[in-house]
């Protein structure tokens, strides 16, 4: 999504107003992220704590690089912003109780996001919803439909299930080589990444086999993570698509590796770790981890499996949640 385009000024202009400017959880500078259902603006390290507690309570979306919908859009407008949607989450903060700060703790964080969100603490007594048999008819005339349904009426049901991230994965599709014949003498293909339920995909190229997207996708990844599972399709339109081959990243020396240097911001350029070539993966060369620019990143080569031909090139980049 381009921010500035003139189908996403709303959006533009509500980041622009002052009380947007500063993460609403924390009050760091600069949030690049949001909660579509909820309509508020967050940090990077916030958003890591809303993505853990389930798409039913908070729907993250980058600001720059997700793709909005209208109504998503809708919903952050009608809330208001961070002033207007805190009045209301935080209209009960206990006296002495203090919000997190920029440089606090990822625990620290995650107890006032859960307490201020999913838990409701913060709330009016009289306006929490603990179960599906709350008035959530009264509570619709006094506020927007938006907030309301960021509330999750489930929330409290789901919370055993809680994936706790570590960290996101941004991964910049670069472009295919040599891809397989799909239709008569082409094919329309896009790639799909999927770790563990997570699933992104690029969009779709027409009539090319050698085609280039330098599409961002970002996946989060959890504390238990595997491989991405890589996979490339030939779109059709009146059937089933066809697949076009496929490949594994191991993102494990990537994290590894930023792991084991902690703040890249605080070296210079320089190589950090390596994923190395075998015949136990699709790698075409050995992918090297660098710290470049303030950034770890990857550049990684596929081979596409079991299929004839195509090869795919990537840019990975780590973002940890705890920096």
């Amino acid at each position: 999504m381009c921010l500035y385009s003139a189908a996403n000024r709303r959006l533009k202009d509500l980041l622009n107003q002052a009380d947007n400017r500063v993460c609403a959880d924390c009050g760091a500078p600069d949030p690049k992220w949001a909660s579509a259902n909820i309509g508020v603006f967050l940090c990077l390290k916030c958003c890591g704590v809303h993505r853990s507690l389930g798409t039913h309570i908070s729907k993250v979306l980058s600001v720059a690089l997700d793709e909005w919908s209208d109504e998503e859009i809708d919903a952050m407008t009608e809330v208001g912003g961070n002033s207007a949607a805190n009045s209301i989450y935080e209209a009960y903060i206990p006296e002495g109780y203090s919000k997190p700060s920029p440089n606090a703790s990822h625990d620290e964080r995650k107890r006032f996001i859960r307490s201020k969100y999913e838990l409701q603490e913060f709330l009016k007594p009289s306006l929490r919803i603990t179960s599906g048999k709350s008035s959530f008819g009264s509570l619709r005339l006094s506020f927007s439909r938006k907030i309301l349904d960021s509330f999750g009426l489930e929330s409290s049901q789901k919370s055993e299930g809680m994936v706790e991230f570590i960290g996101l994965l941004k991964v910049k599709v670069l472009k295919g080589t040599n891809l397989a014949v799909r239709d008569m003498m082409t094919s329309d293909p896009y790639v799909v990444l999927t770790l563990g339920q997570q699933t992104v995909q690029t969009t779709v190229i027409t009539s090319n086999l050698n085609p280039v997207w330098n599409e961002e996708l970002m996946l989060s990844v959890p504390h238990n993570f595997g491989h991405v599972k890589l996979q490339v399709y030939d779109h059709d339109t009146f059937s089933a698509d066809d697949i076009m081959g496929e490949a594994e990243i191991d993102i494990q020396p990537v994290i590894s590796s930023a792991m084991a240097y902690g703040d890249p911001e605080k070296f210079g350029n320089m190589q950090i770790g390596k994923w190395i070539k075998s015949h136990d993966n699709a790698l075409i060369e050995d992918s090297i981890v660098n710290i470049i620019d303030g950034k770890v990143k990857q550049d990684v080569s596929l081979k596409l499996q079991n299929v004839e031909s195509g090869e795919i090139y990537l840019q990975v980049e780590w973002l940890a949640l705890d920096q």
